[in-house]
């Protein structure tokens, strides 16, 4: 078999072949190097500052600092909304790859609620993935022990001291002070996400969210060092938070008790306000409620108990309470009768007992039965003689009757501090075409005089126009805000005030006389014996109204009880000649404004004036003190 030969290799052809690889590696080699020298050039020349940074965020992490919120004071320094040292459970989503599964070895550590997890889970869907969102408020020294001991087991899970919401005085405050609570996904979309980072908590009713911008305060934040496992290890740089404002409420913490402790638990609401500047120095609404639950989130369970209770403690009766006011506007009525020239003081009036239309067969019945016999405006007033006043009312004219009353406030809002305020209802021709697509008739027209028909009042602005005429007609906006504090070493300033309308009653003597008419209430009329003891003169007037089924035409009782099946109120002012205080009592349930409500009235009354005395005399005297020239030395 022959051998087989290898092939000659041709040196010159092996060498130029060698040269050419070597050359198309030495230049591939090059052209990495160029591309990498290329590549680092980009890295360390043009995006210097950007790679610097992410790796500085590695290093440095920026929390925002939320500003602790303004306190809450009574006019006299008593304190009503306080921020208490407390501690919660943050979560970074982030750091978590298992979220249900963190929860539920979470909730073995530290009690943790459906409720938690849901307004959890709501929150964070509006956050970044590096935020931390809260899980858990308010914890406890025995619950922050538990979870250190195992913090391990749990990153991104951090317990962060906070300053959560406290009121002390409790249910006493809760529908005017009002709440904080959570920050949910509604409030998210109204808020400016920069001014409240950091912060958990707004205003959610009350003083509390009408003054938001006041108490809120603007945030800071902190730089801190941590390391690969994002535990700080030192503060780089900070800038502290500004608090919000204090705040100075025109309310009296010891009038606001006694007034509430007056009422032994019937519903109702009451509202005092000073007529000479509109300041409100109390406000209840029976029954009432504890905030302090709503502040880090109510169970569930106990809100539906709240939301559902047949009294309703969550109604602010004082501004979203609709009263029918009956015979509390009768001394507006015949103000009107004045004002507008239909009587004089002197024009007498025959009560039979009954009073008809002209053409109709309709009667329309007094209190008592028989009538009162003639009677002029103070005695009308005195004994709340209904005849008086349908006739004026029918005389006036629907028209003219809302224009009058439209002067004092009734059927819109007092522009209180507040939010959510009704405004009632107005009996008008325009109102009954808006609301029923119907004519007026007269018939309707005769019982606006006596407050009954379709007449619905607020207390608050009941309160109000029994201000404006305590206050000879000058309308005064009531508020709660009576100073403001900014630092905690400022001085509290005077909380600017609104101008005050004009006059509404044109002529004096017209005021004069049903101010008499209404001392004569408290001195020999419905509210007979109220004056005894007092050490001033009390100008007030009874109200009692039942409430009409239009869909059974029948009048229903609002209390078990059939004696007390009235809505019963009663308004007064004093010093009679010289007001400074006014006061309104409404209460749901009872026999009449004189058995029930006005010995409320009294009693708050008794409370204030006396103790109002000697502050003016506190401040006569200060007064003197400052302007006496100082002793020759």
């Amino acid at each position: 078999m022959p051998r087989a030969f290898k092939p000659l290799k041709e040196a010159r052809h092996e060498a130029a072949l060698f040269r050419r690889r070597a050359l198309a590696g030495f230049l591939i080699i090059v052209a990495c190097l160029i591309v990498l020298g290329v590549r680092f050039s980009v890295l360390q020349v043009r995006q210097h500052d950007e790679f610097s940074a992410r790796s500085e965020a590695n290093r440095v992490l920026t929390r925002p600092l939320a500003p602790a919120r303004g306190l809450i004071y009574d006019r006299n320094g008593v304190l009503l909304a306080e921020n208490v040292a407390a501690f919660r459970l943050e979560v970074t989503p982030e750091h978590v790859r298992d979220m249900p599964g963190l929860l539920a070895r979470l909730g073995g550590i530290v009690p943790i609620s459906d409720d938690d997890i849901a307004r959890f889970n709501a929150l964070r869907k509006s956050k970044r993935s590096y935020q931390s969102v809260p899980l858990r408020m308010k914890l406890s020294e025995e619950e922050i022990a538990k979870f250190s001991i195992n913090r391990w087991a749990f990153p991104g899970v951090e317990v962060v001291p906070y300053l959560t919401r406290s009121y002390p005085l409790g249910a006493e405050f809760a529908h005017t002070v009002g709440y904080v609570g959570r920050i949910d996904e509604d409030d998210l979309a109204k808020l400016d996400r920069g001014d409240y980072a950091g912060t958990t908590h707004i205003g959610k009713t009350g003083v509390e969210r009408y003054y938001e911008d006041r108490l809120h305060g603007e945030p800071g934040y902190e730089q801190v060092e941590v390391n690969a496992d994002h535990r700080p290890l030192r503060v780089l740089d900070r800038v502290a938070p500004k608090p919000g404002q204090n705040l100075y409420l025109t309310i009296d913490s010891h009038l606001q008790e006694v007034t509430e402790a007056t009422f032994e638990g019937r519903a109702g609401a009451a509202v005092v306000i000073d007529p000479r500047n509109g300041e409100v120095l109390a406000m209840v609404s029976v029954p009432s409620f504890d905030p302090n639950p709503f502040v880090n989130g109510i169970a569930g369970v106990d809100y539906a108990a709240l939301l559902n209770a047949p009294d309703k403690p969550l109604l602010n009766r004082v501004i979203r309470g609709g009263y029918a006011p009956g015979s509390t506007m009768k001394p507006f009525v015949g103000l009107g009768g004045l004002e507008l020239g239909l009587r004089r003081p002197s024009d007498t009036v025959l009560s039979t007992g009954e009073f008809f239309i002209p053409g109709q067969s309709r009667a329309y019945r007094d209190d008592v039965r028989g009538g009162q016999g003639r009677v002029d405006l103070v005695q009308a007033i005195a004994k709340s003689v209904n005849t008086y006043f349908y006739s004026l009312a029918l005389d006036m004219g629907i028209d003219r009757f809302s224009d009058f009353m439209d002067r004092f406030g009734f059927g819109r809002p007092t522009g209180i501090d507040l939010v959510g305020e009704g405004k009632g209802v107005l009996p008008s021709r325009d109102w009954k075409r808006g609301r029923f697509n119907q004519a007026w008739y007269p018939g309707e027209t005769v019982i606006a005089g006596i407050g009954q028909g379709y007449w619905v009042v607020t207390p608050l602005q009941l309160a109000n126009a029994v201000a404006t005429l305590a206050d000879r007609g000058q309308p005064h906006t009531p508020h709660l805000l009576r100073a403001v504090q900014s630092g905690l070493d400022g001085r509290p300033e005077p909380a600017p005030r609104v101008a005050a309308p004009a006059n509404v009653i044109k002529r004096p003597d017209n005021w004069l006389a049903v101010q008499q008419g209404m001392i004569e209430v408290v001195k020999s009329g419905t509210a007979r014996g109220l004056n005894d003891g007092f050490p001033y003169a009390i100008a007030g007037k009874t109200g009692t109204a039942e409430r009409y089924s239009r869909t059974t035409e029948e009048w229903t009782s609002i209390s078990a009880s059939p004696i007390e099946r009235h809505q019963v109120l009663f308004e007064a002012f004093a010093p009679a000649d010289d007001a400074r205080i006014a006061v309104i009592v409404a209460l749901e349930a009872g026999r009449s404004g004189a058995h029930d409500a006005a010995p409320i009235a009294r009693k708050i009354l008794d409370a204030w004036l006396p103790g109002d005395q000697e502050q003016q005399g506190r401040d006569t005297r200060t007064k003197i003190a400052a302007a006496s020239p100082e002793p020759a030395r």
